[in-house]
C-alpha cells in the first residue's frame, strides 16, 4: 500500500428516481446497478470502486429515501442512514426539473448534525430548456447548505459527469487504497446476477407487481466448455402476479429471461444458460424470515 495514495469513501444519496444508479454507472464506466424509471430500483447498498491513479473512490449507491411502509422498506431507509454515517463525504443527486422536497431538506439536515462534506449533482440538465432553471435549483440549495462543489450533470448523456469526478477527487486524502485498482464492485457475483433479472422485472412489468418480486439465484457454475449456468427463482406475492409474470403460454417470462440473459452475457463475457422459475410467497416484504432467506439483513427491519 503507498500511503501517499488518497482515496475516499462516498455515499450517494437522494430521493427515489433522480439518477443515483445511473450516475453511478456512467462515473465507473461500467453497469453494475440496475437502472429503471421506476422509483425505489436499488434496495441494498452497492459499492463501486473508481481508480484514477494515485486516487479511489469508493462510491456507495444507496436506495432512494422514502417514506416505509414495509420491512423491506424499512431496511431500505436504515441502509441510507446506515451508508452516511460510515462516509468520508456525500454526493447528493437531485432532479433539475424538480422543487426541493422534504427528501432533500432531511438529508441535507443530517448531512449539518454530521458537518459532512458534501458535493451536489444536480442531474438530467439535458431535458431543461431554460438554463435560467438551472440557476435557479442551484441558488435554492446552496441557500441551504454550503457544499463543496455544484455541477449541473446528465447521466444520460454523460454531461458535466468528469468535472464531477474532479470534484469527488478533491475529497479524497492520504492512507493508501483499500481496493486494487481494477476492482470494480464488491458485489458478489450472485447479486450481480439476481439484480440483472430484478431489472427486467422493473422494466416489462407495470405498476405494483415488480416491487413485489424478489430474485434468489439458486444456482450459478460454469462448465468446462465455459457456459454459465445460472437457475433462478422469481417470487411474488399472489398467485394472480404469477400468473402476469409467467404470461400468455410462458411469454412474459421468456422475454424477462432473455433481455436478463443478454446483460449477464455482456457483463460476465461468457455464454449464459439462464433458467427461471416463479414462486407465490405471500406478504414476503413484511416477513422477517423470508427477508433473511432472500439476503436481507433481518437486524435491519427493526
Amino acid at each position: 500500500m503507498n500511503e501517499k495514495d488518497r482515496s475516499a469513501f462516498i455515499a450517494i444519496v437522494g430521493r427515489p428516481n433522480v439518477g443515483k444508479s445511473s450516475l453511478l454507472n456512467r462515473m465507473l464506466g461500467e453497469k453494475i446497478a440496475i437502472v429503471t424509471n421506476k422509483p425505489q430500483t436499488t434496495r441494498t447498498r452497492i459499492m463501486g470502486v473508481l481508480t484514477e491513479g494515485d486516487c479511489q473512490l469508493v462510491f456507495t449507491d444507496t436506495p432512494g429515501m422514502h417514506r416505509a411502509r414495509t420491512a423491506l422498506g424499512k431496511y431500505m431507509v436504515k441502509s441510507v442512514t446506515e451508508s452516511v454515517s460510515g462516509a468520508d463525504a456525500c454526493l447528493l443527486v437531485v432532479d433539475a426539473a424538480e422543487e426541493i422536497s422534504d427528501t432533500e431538506r432531511d438529508l441535507i439536515e443530517r448531512m449539518q448534525v454530521m458537518h459532512l462534506p458534501c458535493v451536489l449533482a444536480i442531474n438530467k440538465t439535458d431535458i431543461i430548456k431554460e438554463k435560467s432553471h438551472i440557476m435557479k435549483t442551484i441558488l435554492d440549495y446552496t441557500a441551504l447548505y454550503d457544499f463543496e462543489a455544484v455541477v449541473p450533470v446528465s447521466a444520460k448523456k454523460g454531461d458535466g459527469v468528469s468535472e464531477l469526478i474532479e470534484e469527488l477527487k478533491k475529497l479524497t486524502s492520504e492512507g493508501g487504497h483499500f481496493f486494487d485498482a481494477d476492482t470494480l464492485t464488491d458485489q458478489p457475483e450472485r447479486q450481480l446476477a439476481s439484480e440483472m433479472l430484478r431489472e427486467k422485472l422493473l422494466l416489462c412489468l407495470d405498476k405494483e407487481i415488480p416491487h413485489g418480486t424478489a430474485v434468489v439465484i439458486e444456482k450459478m457454475r460454469q462448465r468446462e466448455d465455459g457456459i454459465l449456468d445460472i437457475e433462478a427463482t422469481i417470487y411474488c406475492e399472489r398467485d394472480s402476479h404469477k400468473g402476469i409474470i409467467i404470461g400468455k403460454g410462458g411469454a412474459m417470462l421468456k422475454k424477462v429471461s432473455s433481455k436478463a440473459r443478454a446483460d449477464m452475457e455482456s457483463f460476465f463475457d461468457c455464454k449464459v444458460n439462464l433458467q427461471t422459475w416463479v414462486k407465490v410467497k405471500e406478504d414476503w416484504r413484511n416477513r422477517d424470515g423470508l427477508l433473511r432467506n432472500f439476503g436481507f439483513d433481518s437486524s435491519d427491519f427493526n
